[in-house]
């Protein structure tokens, strides 16, 4: 089994689609793969590598105010 990686990110609507867009061509770039689930606040956010969860933090910085870590 692979490690996960996750992020909980509090976004919505147009920025929560642009984040999937974001989140797909990351792990697109790195060969890996990557879904979404509901957290208790706001979407989670999972990579199988490091490396893309990383990418994906930075680029959240960007669009959101509220990024957790799990």
């Amino acid at each position: 089994m692979t490690k996960v990686n996750c992020l909980i990110v509090h976004a919505a609507g147009r920025q929560l689609d642009l984040l999937r867009g974001e989140a797909f061509r990351i792990a697109k770039e790195n060969k890996i793969g990557w879904w979404t689930d509901r957290a208790d606040v706001g979407t989670r956010f999972c990579f199988e590598d490091e490396k893309a969860k990383a990418a994906f933090a930075i680029t959240c910085d960007s669009f959101v105010s509220a990024i957790f870590f799990a």
